[in-house]
């Protein structure tokens, strides 16, 4: 844990980073606050290296000298990756006694433990790695998040315990465990706010889906802690050889923070992937997949935080699809987090995601078949995916043609598929909507900001002159 004396007076901080095929970290650099935004500068010793990569390229390029925060950002969002968010800041804040986002970012940074998203840590010091890491099982930080939630109080060894493996990013309560085999496992709870199905059992469900539908997915299994069922998702930034994988979200491949995440949109991620990644060809196949597959579960809580990439010092590559969590519905009409067409459109229908189709590559005929072939997957592989995580009967009736496949999707789109014919109530093609082969509008640029891939530089000095 950081000192009083250093979380009071921190505005600086070091960042440690994992290199590829390496399982040590080395202090790549040095964050500074300066005027309310963060900068970064590299260490010369960590440019000196041969096998050095950038922490993000388009974002923090290899290079001497401080770079400021792109745009509007008040920090870099590869840093920004790396901290707590609501869940992680809520345990810190529980253990220290403070008040609600009352840190500093460098705060949360230091008294966040060490294992979390992508390939980054952040230190107090240059010189010595300190892991801010527990080894408490499942059933210990199982019952602490609960009692946390509850509102009752912690031990010091269960605060302790719970802080270092809360590091991973959202708002829903999870921990972080391993299986003694070296695999590293993200443990989703139940929460307090569970009431209309059990929203643990029901992503387990649409992750099994999702695989079956050919979506690459993190391995997944459900088991049982405390009495109550526990999605285990295995972390797709720690390879077996025992290092770590640099990983940026979308929302910082968009050039956005939390404050402008409206303005980030499928398009925008797409366009990124496609210029600075390894598989350009394939990406838009894949988002488009990802797409209709959040509209046939209504996980309309696809936002920005919730795609990733991995960056290799080079290029991007998409993560596999996480937090595929079917949302509570209450009408027919619903709309996706981020726009998926150039235009803004968000409309919860297979329709309007094949019109979008030409914006990722796709003509109409082939987004269709994919369409098809999601849905087909789903209809069929319901009842045996349902039965392995665990879902209850009450809870299979309450989600079927409801989140799963509700037939509003398919308004306006006009089924081919037995499963759409069978299961989504068929909608003839008279049915008031946009015809679905209609041509895509023509791309608009976007009114505020850029994706260009230049850095500010502010080129004060020589950087932060590491030697360790």
């Amino acid at each position: 844990m950081t000192s009083t004396s250093e979380r009071d007076h921190a505005e600086q901080v070091y960042v440690w980073t994992w290199l590829p095929g390496h399982t040590e970290p080395v202090v790549a650099g040095l964050a500074r606050v300066r005027g309310g935004r963060m900068e970064f500068g590299y260490g010369r010793s960590y440019l000196a290296r041969p096998d050095a990569i950038s922490l993000y390229g388009p974002e923090v390029p290899l290079q001497e000298g401080w770079i400021e925060p792109v745009g509007l950002l008040t920090m870099p969002g590869c840093l920004r990756d790396g901290s707590p968010d609501a869940w992680g800041r809520r345990v810190i804040e529980s253990r220290m006694g403070v008040d609600e986002n009352s840190l500093s970012e460098i705060g949360y940074m230091l008294e966040s433990g060490s294992n979390r998203l992508g390939a980054n840590d952040f230190q107090a010091r240059p010189t010595q790695y300190e892991s801010r890491r527990d080894t408490a099982s499942l059933d210990e930080l199982h019952e602490a998040a609960r009692r946390l939630q509850e509102g009752r109080p912690l031990s010091t060894a269960a605060e302790e315990a719970l802080v270092h493996g809360t590091t991973i990013g959202g708002a829903r309560p999870k921990v972080l465990v391993d299986d003694g085999d070296g695999g590293q496992w993200i443990a989703k709870l139940s929460a307090s706010s569970d009431s209309v199905f059990s929203v643990v059992n029901a992503e387990a469900t649409a992750l099994e889906l999702a695989r079956r539908a050919g979506i690459d997915v993190p391995e997944s299994r459900v088991t049982r802690s405390l009495g109550r069922d526990v999605l285990l998702v295995r972390r797709f930034d720690r390879p077996s050889d025992g290092g770590r994988r640099h990983v940026v979200s979308g929302l910082t491949m968009a050039r956005e923070d939390e404050v402008s995440a409206r303005y980030v949109s499928y398009p925008g991620i797409f366009d990124v992937l496609r210029e600075h990644g390894s598989q350009p060809e394939k990406v838009g196949r894949d988002l488009f997949d990802r797409i209709v597959f959040n509209m046939a579960i209504s996980n309309t809580d696809d936002h920005a935080r919730n795609h990733a990439a991995f960056w290799d010092g080079e290029h991007l590559r998409l993560a596999p699809a996480y937090d595929l969590a079917p949302g509570n519905r209450s009408g027919d009409t619903e709309t996706q987090a981020m726009a998926f067409d150039r235009d803004g459109t968000r409309e919860s229908t297979f329709a309007a995601a094949v019109r979008a189709a030409p914006v990722y590559g796709l003509a109409v005929p082939e987004a269709r078949e994919r369409v098809t072939r999601i849905v087909d997957s789903i209809h069929d592989n319901w009842d045996e995916a349902a039965d392995i995580s665990r879902l209850t009967r009450a809870d299979k009736d309450r989600l079927w043609a409801r989140q799963i496949l509700n037939p509003a999707t398919s308004y306006g789109y006009g089924s081919t598929s037995h499963a759409t014919g069978a299961s989504l109530q068929k909608h003839d093609t008279d049915l008031a909507g946009p015809d679905p082969t209609r041509p895509s509008r023509q791309p608009r640029g976007r009114t505020r900001g850029t994706n260009s891939t230049s850095s500010k530089t502010a080129g004060r000095g020589e950087g932060p002159g590491l030697t360790s």
